[in-house]
């Protein structure tokens, strides 16, 4: 099995206009399918030609406050922020002037050893980050290590390691693999999926 990158992120506003403007106007990311009914949208975004960002519209959802991309909160938490890769350098200053122009502040560059960011947020608080990989420093291609404590799993080193689940003894048979049709399927079949969400 080999993974392809990141199909969709899939994210949540409560003003799709204002998203679309920064999405689609501002950043350039085309805009590719919509699905809707009241109360209720999910609009994906073009990142890459492999990769997609998508927008869940629900009622009474508010922008959160900023926060500072990667500082150490409590309790429960789920995503700090997602970062965007670029094709040059000067890419991730073009990307500051325009978000500044457009008054969302971006921080200038800065240098992480492997690539090059700025950050900034979204219209929604969401914290992006937008990358440049340095040349001659591609962590994919030579892992490093720089925690001087590392936890115990990570000294096993980067490759998956075999054995630390249960193997699969019941495997799906063919007879049983169904489909089913969910919302996005009347996009290309034309016919109303449920009621809504990811699995409807």
């Amino acid at each position: 099995m080999k993974f392809t990158g990141i199909n969709h992120l899939a994210m949540a506003t409560g003003d799709m206009d204002a998203t679309i403007r920064f999405w689609r106007d501002l950043l350039g990311m085309r805009l590719v399918a919509g699905l809707g009914k009241p109360g209720f949208r999910h609009y994906f975004f073009e990142i890459s030609p492999n990769d997609l960002i998508a927008f869940f519209e629900w009622p009474q959802i508010e922008p959160t406050p900023p926060k500072v991309h990667g500082e150490p909160v409590k309790g429960p938490f789920l995503f700090d922020h997602v970062s965007f890769g670029v094709e040059t350098s000067d890419d991730l200053w073009t990307l500051k002037d325009k978000l500044d122009a457009a008054g969302f502040p971006c921080t200038g560059v800065r240098d992480h050893g492997f690539i090059h960011s700025v950050y900034a947020h979204d219209p929604n608080g969401i914290p992006i980050e937008f990358s440049w990989p340095v040349p001659g420093a591609d962590v994919r291609a030579k892992p490093v290590m720089a925690d001087s404590e590392p936890v115990a799993l990570a000294r096993e080193g980067a490759e998956p390691v075999a054995g630390c689940w249960p193997a699969v003894t019941r495997p799906t048979r063919d007879a049983d693999k169904t489909i089913v049709r969910a919302a996005g399927s009347e996009l290309f079949h034309g016919l109303q999926s449920g009621q809504g969400g990811e699995s409807s």
